[in-house]
């Protein structure tokens, strides 16, 4: 009898848990009809006109010469060789009753002309002025001389409507036909395309062209993403679209609409991510993370005290997984901001104070563009590594700019120098965290490295103006 009694109870406390899974499985809305109504007003078609050069007769069809060309001539008898005009469609959203609106750069790139039409029933072919643009994360924002529009606000990208499974809704002009909506749910986060400062949700609602630059909702009406771009084989939606964060998208608006351009803050190095071979190499570091700084020119960094080889983990109290963080969470920085940042050298933290400087004025002074080396050989193998000290033949056959380190002249096709990318050419600057000018010195360094019980050896290589670290592990 008790035991019929305890597998009831059992019975129906399973039944219990079932029924509130389905219920959990089942949190998703009988239909999106409410939400659309409530945020389409907000949502605009974009239309650009460009002035494009035409072309005179047919060349590029035809070769020049050709008995076809008087044919062409006889097809386009005024030349159609004055300028010629071209439109294109995009979409965009309302973010403030006087008439702000974000849509991306690629939209309204080169235009002439940009009109606005509102959603059915709102006011049709509105001339929009561009008030700024941002070709970095491919946002724009326009103005129109309105008041009172319905809008709608940006939302929390990395909050709890945003997380992968949660529904979406997409809003545009998808391919010139008209309004349209369309659902699906967030597959992604923190997606990299191929921009400094990408940070895209990856969604399967359906986003084609036209698409770009509409507003990606979640369910609480607030936009989380632009729509941007989408992965296809045919140029069509196959569920892989991607919308540029709101935690992105909402500091660039706002600069855009305050000054007309963006103003990044500026660390000023060179870094690059940590690899899991590097951590053998550098000295109280547990795991790959964090952002190693390859270079400090004159900035903001080497005024606070920053050296090449220390490892960047903790930015304004923010634990640094790797460098595309670090140059996201900087350039979101407010310029001029005292910033606290710890960073590891020689095996222990070091606490340092950086006030940011700006981006865009700032980087291409202390990192002008370099030249690519090219290449030759000379005596005294290390690792894999035929090596020299730099002399004025060595500086003028590849072209070096520094006067420091070891000229890699030859390598081992078969050595792991080579299987990591290294060139003749490129030049040793460090190693072990330690500047080295003669094989010597490397040698030096690498017994140390040995004698500590280290695997690998951290080396610093130049390449033009461009700065790196190699691990490379040491031989037995």
């Amino acid at each position: 009898m008790l035991m019929g009694l305890l597998s009831l109870l059992a019975l129906s406390f399973a039944l219990v848990l079932a029924q509130a899974s389905m219920t959990t499985a089942q949190e998703r809305p009988a239909t999106f009809a409410d939400l659309a109504e409530q945020i389409s007003p907000a949502v605009v078609n974009i239309t650009t006109s460009t002035t494009i050069a035409g072309r005179t007769g047919p060349q590029g069809l035809v070769p020049e010469g050709s008995p076809f060309e008087d044919f062409f001539n006889d097809l386009d008898p005024d030349g159609r060789g004055g300028p010629q005009r071209s439109s294109a469609l995009g979409s965009g959203f309302v973010i403030s009753e006087d008439g702000y609106i974000v849509t991306n750069n690629h939209v309204i790139e080169g235009a002439d002309e940009i009109l606005i039409e509102f959603f059915p029933g709102g006011e049709p072919g509105v001339p929009a002025e561009l008030i700024g643009t941002d070709p970095n994360t491919d946002i724009a924002v326009l103005k129109v001389d309105l008041d009172g529009l319905p809008f709608v606000e940006f939302g929390d990208s990395n909050g709890p409507g945003s997380r992968v499974g949660d529904w979406v809704m997409a809003m545009g002009n998808p391919l010139g036909q008209g309004f349209s909506v369309s659902a699906g749910i967030v597959s992604a986060r923190n997606r990299a395309l191929s921009g400094t400062y990408d940070d895209y949700i990856q969604t399967d609602a359906a986003i084609n062209r036209g698409n770009s630059g509409g507003p990606l909702f979640n369910l609480d009406g607030d936009v989380i993403g632009v729509n941007t771009a989408i992965l296809s084989p045919n140029g069509g939606s196959i569920g892989i679209g991607f919308a540029m964060s709101s935690a992105v998208v909402t500091n660039v608006v706002d600069q855009l609409i305050e000054f007309g351009e963006t103003r990044r803050g500026w660390l000023g190095v060179r870094i690059q991510d940590v690899t899991p071979d590097m951590v053998d190499a550098i000295e109280g570091l547990e795991i790959a993370r964090g952002a190693l700084v390859t270079d400090v020119p004159a900035g903001p960094a080497e005024d606070a005290g920053m050296l090449s080889g220390d490892v960047v983990l903790i930015f304004d109290g923010i634990e640094i997984e790797d460098t595309r963080e670090l140059v996201r969470i900087v350039g979101n920085s407010p310029v001029g901001k005292e910033v606290p940042v710890s960073v590891l050298r020689d095996g222990d933290m070091q606490e340092l104070t950086v006030v940011l400087g700006r981006r865009e004025t700032s980087e291409a002074v202390a990192f002008p563009a370099s030249t690519e080396p090219e290449d030759e050989a000379e005596p005294s193998q290390i690792l894999g590594l035929t090596l020299s000290e730099i002399t004025p033949e060595l500086t003028d056959q590849f072209s070096l700019s520094i006067e420091d380190g070891l000229v890699i002249t030859a390598i081992d096709p078969d050595s792991e120098g080579a299987s990591k990318g290294l060139l003749e050419g490129d030049v040793i600057t460090e190693a072990g965290q330690q500047a080295i000018n003669t094989v010597a010195e490397l040698e030096e360094q690498i017994a140390a490295a040995s004698d500590a019980g280290r695997k690998s050896i951290l080396l610093l290589v130049r390449r033009g103006g461009d700065p790196r670290f190699v691990a490379l592990v040491l031989e037995e």
